[in-house]
């Protein structure tokens, strides 16, 4: 067993989690220790292993920067405790992300480490503003410059030599010094009529573009208002921003979403709201747990040849059952010969990835009506097994015992728990960006979220919903609610491309 620690630089690329690369992902998801940068992006953030330890080292809400000796030293100590240390910073770690600093002290102290390079937003950000950084009728070579400067000094740059050298300019962390960058390549002899953009928080739903010519420049980002993070980028490669920008006509291009399904099911959702270009953050507001308790389990099984019916009222419902079977060396074998239904599509979809096609789906996916389908379709006499939480509405119950020759066992095999708030505070993201859409699919869902969100202002959040039921849960928090037409993934999403249309 490995004792000694590690250290892994990462770079979290811009702000976009489709950026983060895959070896970046699998190092994250190995984590023990955690050590971010503000600049992380909050999606990247979601992915922060539950059971890691959190050291925040950039200024974000309350916290304090930690000066650099003080970051190397985390890094240090922890690795020396034997721990899988992560130090995930924004960008590229090697590209103004002083990660040559932090390898230093661990290089002399002999601890293993390894860099992950990130995409970095000297080349990502131009590129989601449609600016290709190189183009053979504009120029053949590109050049990455810090903007940043020490507080009360001058700039240290050769604007002669930038402006000799022909090619795409980038400047990072540029924005208080813009007016002295543009005037100083106007006074190095660049003209005044080169191409230049301001390209705000490249990447993500709030992303921005200021174009206008290099002496115009600075009073058009007065004008409105240019805030960090952004990066300055001058050449003729600007004037292609508005022909080839891409990212803004995505049809959920400046949305930002929460979902709150469990971990296991978000990817989904999260997934096909990420193709139309949402921006989503994944904080599970639920999590579900298979139960240990055995005794009406076992009364289940002992009798399993007696039901000719087995119904699941959920994915997680179908997850549990069948991780139950397979931890009592049990396969779908047991199940020959009988019929299964199934709530909704998705939790069709769980059966049929086990192999089980599915005998009947209501239209509306709801407990009543799976309930009436199984009192309409069953055979005289039928016997339904119904694995599901152990807390369920009695919906389903009351519409199978509409039929008295019909019987029903509710076999409890998971429960629903609320998980402890992760690394992103909703509270906090919700207050800095009003605007976020939060989608729910369950009333428990609903629960889960008002739980991690103590003091919020519920009144203000902009809820999206699978069903009545989950909607009524929403509205008894005085939150904003809007349902989809279908209780589906899909009409979820077509909901909020119409929310987002419309702002």
């Amino acid at each position: 067993m490995e004792t000694q620690g590690k250290v892994w630089l990462v770079g979290a690329g811009p702000g976009d989690l489709g950026l983060l690369t895959l070896k970046g992902k699998a190092v994250l998801d190995a984590a023990q220790v955690v050590v971010y940068d503000a600049l992380v992006g909050p999606e990247v953030l979601a992915l922060v292993p539950e059971t890691a330890e959190r050291i925040n080292v950039g200024k974000r809400a309350s916290h304090h920067t930690r000066t650099q000796e003080e970051i190397n030293q985390i890094l240090l100590e922890k690795a020396q405790e034997g721990k899988r240390v992560v130090r995930l910073k924004g960008g590229d770690p090697f590209l103004f992300g002083r990660g040559g600093e932090e390898l230093e002290l661990l290089s002399d102290a002999g601890i293993p480490y390894e860099v992950v390079p990130g995409v970095t937003s000297a080349i990502a950000v131009p590129a989601y503003n449609g600016i290709p950084v190189t183009h053979r009728n504009e120029c053949s070579s590109v050049h990455i410059i810090t903007g940043h400067k020490k507080k009360d000094q001058p700039l240290d740059m050769d604007f002669e030599a930038l402006v000799r050298l022909g090619g795409t300019l980038v400047f990072l962390m540029g924005v208080t010094a813009l007016p002295e960058i543009c005037q100083g390549l106007l006074s190095a002899g660049m003209p005044a009529d080169t191409p230049a953009a301001v390209l705000e928080k490249g990447t993500t739903a709030e992303q921005r573009r200021i174009t206008a010519s290099l002496a115009e420049l600075p009073e058009e980002a007065r004008r409105q208002k240019a805030q960090a993070p952004a990066i300055l980028v001058v050449g003729g490669v600007c004037r292609y921003s508005d022909r080839f920008g891409w990212a803004e006509r995505r049809p959920l291009a400046g949305c930002r979403a929460i979902v709150t399904r469990p971990r296991e099911s978000a990817s989904v959702l999260a997934e096909k709201l990420r193709k139309k270009g949402a921006q989503v953050l994944e904080i599970p507001a639920i999590a579900t747990r298979l139960l240990t308790e055995t005794k009406h389990w076992e009364a289940a099984m002992a009798q399993l040849e007696r039901y000719s019916w087995l119904a699941f009222t959920s994915p997680a419902g179908v997850r549990h059952f069948f991780d139950r079977l397979r931890q009592e060396r049990r396969d779908i074998r047991l199940l020959a010969g009988k019929k299964v239904a199934a709530l909704g599509s998705g939790t069709a979809r769980e059966l049929e990835n086990r192999g089980i096609l599915v005998d009947a789906v209501p239209e509306v996916y709801d407990g009543a009506a799976l309930g009436r389908l199984l009192a309409e379709i069953c055979e005289p006499g039928a016997s339904i097994l119904l694995p599901r939480a152990a807390v369920g509405g009695t919906e389903i119950l009351e519409e199978i015992r509409s039929r008295q020759d019909l019987s029903v066992t509710d076999l409890a095999i998971y429960e629903t728990v609320y998980p402890e708030p992760g690394i992103l505070n909703i509270r906090e993201e919700l207050e800095q960006h009003p605007e976020t859409l939060v989608l729910f699919t369950s009333a428990s869902t609903v629960r889960g979220f008002a739980e991690n969100a103590p003091g919020l202002d519920f009144h203000r959040v902009r809820a999206l919903c699978i069903g009545k039921q989950t909607q009524a849960q929403a509205e008894a928090l005085g939150m904003q609610t809007q349902v989809s037409q279908r209780a589906t993934m899909d009409s979820l999403v077509e909901l909020a491309e119409q929310v987002n249309r419309q702002k």
